[in-house]
């Protein structure tokens, strides 16, 4: 109490309504799953990666299940240019060479996943770190993508095409955090692995799992009716209204969107896009009536 005691009395009233107005919304994710793809700039800086942490922690922590999904595009782009390999996009998804897939497995697996699963565990033993990879958790296929009517290979690319949640709900009943990292093997290649879009993984582990939610981390406040006219943040949409959006995207915003489609129409429950540059966004789109970024229903 002494901390409360000490601070100003309308800031500790303030704290107050702030924990009051969180209460049904722990009621209804307590012991539900939520799955939360982590990426783009929230990964890049020191204070976000704790703040994000920190909200991993506390939702374990009030009963809710996090389970973590997280790309590397900004390490990987730095990486592949440390060593002068070539990349680049084309539909908003990176093309793959075969030298460029062990650079993507190794800063995914071998860099990004253990940092962030330290980084949790500053809060207590809770992160465990698992790939797309083990025990069968994620299988992939090959995929291209079409670009003005074009299709274009995009080498060692592919869809998540069969998820086992087994290994995550195993993690999840010992009571730990599960924290993927986005590479799966590939089905028609025994031995070779596939660079997988973290958001179609999310969306594809989401539904598995039957979780309550989905929230995607990205480097703008949400989705826009009119870029980039500021003013045109859609706060709210259904899966048929954002089926007629998609068209007419940004190529970046496509995978983020069609991850949130995927999984309302998948069976979960509520998806979402939110700003990671915000510290504790994660907490502020569950927590509050208002949200933040914008949210996709089923209808």
């Amino acid at each position: 109490m002494t901390d409360l005691q000490d601070t100003d009395p309308a800031l500790a009233s303030a704290k107050a309504a702030t924990l009051i107005e969180s209460l049904p919304w722990l009621r209804r994710f307590r012991d539900q799953v939520i799955v939360v793809k982590y990426g783009g700039n929230a990964m890049v800086s020191e204070e976000l990666q704790d703040a994000f942490a920190a909200d991993m922690a506390y939702l374990r922590y009030v009963g809710v299940k996090p389970v973590v999904v997280h790309g590397g595009g900004p390490q990987i782009s730095s990486m592949l240019d440390r060593l002068a390999i070539p990349s680049e996009f084309k539909g908003g998804y990176r093309v793959t060479s075969t030298e460029a897939i062990s650079v993507v497995r190794m800063v995914l697996t071998g860099q990004i996943n253990p940092q962030l699963v330290g980084k949790i565990n500053t809060h207590g033993p809770l992160a465990t770190g698992l790939s797309g990879e083990d025990a069968g958790l994620f299988g992939g296929r090959r995929r291209g993508v079409t670009v003005d009517g074009i299709e274009h290979d995009l080498g060692r690319v592919g869809h998540v095409v069969e998820v086992d949640p087994q290994p995550v709900l195993d993690q999840l009943a010992a009571g730990r955090i599960p924290v993927v990292s986005s590479i799966a093997p590939d089905l028609d290649h025994p031995g070779h692995s596939l660079n997988v879009n973290a958001d179609a993984a999310a969306a594809a582990l989401a539904v598995a799992l039957k979780a309550s939610k989905l929230v995607v981390l990205t480097d703008v406040p949400g989705l826009y009716a009119d870029w980039p006219n500021r003013d045109s943040l859609v706060s709210h949409l259904t899966s048929t209204e954002l089926r007629a959006m998609l068209p007419s995207l940004e190529s970046g915003m496509i995978p983020k969107m069609t991850a949130c489609l995927d999984a309302v129409e998948g069976g979960v429950d509520t998806a979402a896009i939110i700003d990671g540059r915000v510290p504790h966004s994660v907490l502020v789109e569950i927590f509050t009536s208002k949200g933040i970024g914008t949210e996709v229903v089923q209808g």
